[in-house]
C-alpha cells in the first residue's frame, strides 16, 4: 500500500529558504514553530529552531497576535529552551518581529517597543484582564457553581494579561467543562458581550477609533469589516480566544510594516518612512496593496514567505444559495503576500501548516494524496464545498510545526554554507 504524503511542495520551501539572497520570511508562532497546547504556560520551542533563526538575521521575522512579553508571552518560552533571561540575551535568542497583531516591535536582544501606542491606550487595556476575570466569575455564579481549587485555575488559564492585546483564551475552560458545548457557548457568548460593552466603553471615554476585536478562529467579517465569532458545535470549541485590540492591529498591516522595515535595512531608505506602523497603515487588503505597489520600488522587492496555520472557511445555504464564510487569523496576511508576489511578478510562497494534531480541538486536518505522481489536496484545511477561495496555498506541511521546523532548520544550514 503506497504510504500517505506528507508535504505539497516542501522541497520547494526549502531551496527558498536556502537560496534566495533577498528574502522575507514572515510567520506565525503558535502552530508553527510550536505546538498548539490548552494552556498557554505549557508551551515549548525547540532551542535548536531558535538556534536556526539566527542564520536568516535580516531576513526573517515573527508576525503574530499573541505577544512577546507578560506571563504567558513567547519571550518566556525562549528563555526556558535557553536556560533564562539572561542566557537569552546574550544569545539573542529572542525572535523578532512584531507582536499583539502588528503593534508590539521586538528586535533580536528582547527590547521592546509599542509604535504608534498612546499612554491613555495602554491604561485602558490594562483594565481589560481585570474584566475578563469579573466576567467569568459572576457567570459562574449566577449558574450557582462554587468557584473550586479546579474551576479557578481554569479560569486564570483564561486570563491572559498581555499589555497590548489583552486576551481571553478559553481552552482551559473548554477541557474543564468537557466539552458541554451548551455551557461553553453561553461562555462564548458572554465574552463576546463584555468584548462589546469594553468599545462602548473605549468610546466614552474618547477612544472610539483606538480598539477592535478579534476573534480566533473566525468566520471571516461581515460587510462592516467586523468578526464573525465561530460559535462551538459538538467536537469543536469553534472560537476560543477573545482579544481586545488596538486599531490597526491586524496582521496585513504588519505584512507592509515589515516589509518598510525590510526596505530599509537593504537600501538606508523606508519607502513609508522611518514612523510608519501598522496602526498608521490602511485598513483594507485592496488599499495596502495599492500603498505598496505605489511607494515600493520593484528593484529591491524581496521573495516574500508567509507562514501560517489558521485559515478557515464554511459555507452556509443563505436564501437558497451558498455563502463562503472565510476567516482564519492567518488568512488575511497570507493573502496579501500572495498578492505582492502577483503585483511584483515575484514567487512568493504562502505556507500552510497543519495544526490539526495539537490539543485545540478546533482544527481541520489536510488530506494529501496523489494525482498520477502529483501531491495534490484531497481535504483542505477549509470548508471542501468552497470550491474558488482566492487564497492559495503554494505548500501544505501536513506534518505540522516539527515538519516546518526541521525544513527551516535545514536550510538554515544550508544558507549558511553558501554565504560562507
Amino acid at each position: 500500500m503506497t504510504a500517505l504524503p506528507t508535504a505539497i511542495d516542501a522541497d520547494l520551501l526549502h531551496r527558498t529558504l536556502a537560496k534566495t539572497e533577498n528574502l522575507l520570511i514572515v510567520q506565525d508562532l503558535d502552530g508553527v514553530c510550536m505546538g498548539l497546547v490548552n494552556d498557554p504556560l505549557t508551551r515549548q520551542i525547540d532551542p535548536a529552531y531558535l538556534e536556526a533563526s539566527r542564520a536568516y538575521d535580516g531576513h526573517f521575522f515573527v508576525l503574530t497576535n499573541g505577544e512577546h512579553t507578560g506571563t504567558r508571552g513567547v519571550n518566556r518560552i525562549v528563555e526556558r529552551a535557553v536556560g533564562g533571561e539572561k542566557a537569552a540575551k546574550s544569545q539573542r535568542s529572542y525572535l523578532p518581529g512584531l507582536a499583539a497583531g502588528g503593534v508590539q516591535w521586538q528586535e533580536r536582544d528582547g527590547v521592546v517597543s509599542h509604535p504608534g501606542v498612546s499612554d491613555r491606550e495602554l491604561a485602558f487595556l490594562k483594565e481589560v484582564p481585570v474584566r475578563i476575570t469579573e466576567t467569568l466569575e459572576k457567570f459562574f455564579a449566577a449558574k450557582g457553581t462554587d468557584i473550586d481549587a479546579g474551576l479557578r485555575e481554569a479560569i486564570d488559564s483564561a486570563v491572559l494579561d498581555n499589555i497590548a492585546s489583552p486576551t481571553a483564551n478559553l481552552n482551559a475552560l473548554y477541557r474543564f467543562l468537557n466539552a458541554d458545548t451548551a455551557l461553553y457557548s453561553e461562555i462564548q457568548q458572554a465574552m463576546q458581550t463584555l468584548m462589546e460593552t469594553l468599545l462602548t466603553e473605549a468610546a466614552a471615554q474618547d477612544l472610539a477609533d483606538s480598539f477592535f476585536i478579534h476573534y480566533a478562529p473566525n468566520l471571516g467579517r461581515d460587510d462592516r469589516g467586523i468578526e464573525l465569532v465561530r460559535h462551538a458545535t459538538d467536537g469543536d470549541s469553534g472560537t476560543t480566544d477573545f482579544q481586545f485590540m488596538l486599531g490597526g492591529a491586524i496582521k496585513e498591516a504588519g505584512v507592509v510594516a515589515l516589509l518598510n522595515r525590510h526596505y530599509r535595512s537593504r537600501t538606508g531608505t523606508a519607502p513609508l518612512g522611518d514612523e510608519f506602523s501598522a496602526r498608521t497603515a490602511p485598513k483594507t487588503h485592496d488599499a495596502l496593496l495599492a500603498l505598496v505597489c505605489d511607494r515600493f520600488d520593484p528593484a529591491h522587492m524581496p521573495t516574500i514567505v508567509g507562514v501560517g496555520d489558521t485559515v478557515t472557511s464554511t459555507v452556509e445555504i443563505v436564501d437558497g444559495g451558498p455563502i463562503a464564510r472565510r476567516g482564519g487569523s492567518d488568512r488575511n496576511f497570507l493573502q496579501l503576500v500572495q498578492a505582492i508576489g502577483q503585483a511584483f511578478d515575484r514567487d512568493n510562497l504562502v505556507v500552510y501548516v497543519d495544526s490539526s494534531g495539537g490539543e485545540l480541538k478546533n482544527r481541520k486536518a489536510v488530506e494529501l494524496g496523489y494525482e498520477g505522481d502529483r501531491v495534490v489536496m484531497l481535504a483542505s484545511p477549509g470548508d471542501d464545498r468552497d470550491t474558488d477561495d482566492p487564497l492559495h496555498l503554494d505548500v501544505v506541511l501536513a506534518g505540522g510545526h516539527p515538519q516546518y521546523c526541521e525544513i527551516y532548520q535545514a536550510a538554515a544550514g544550508d544558507r549558511q554554507s553558501v554565504r560562507r
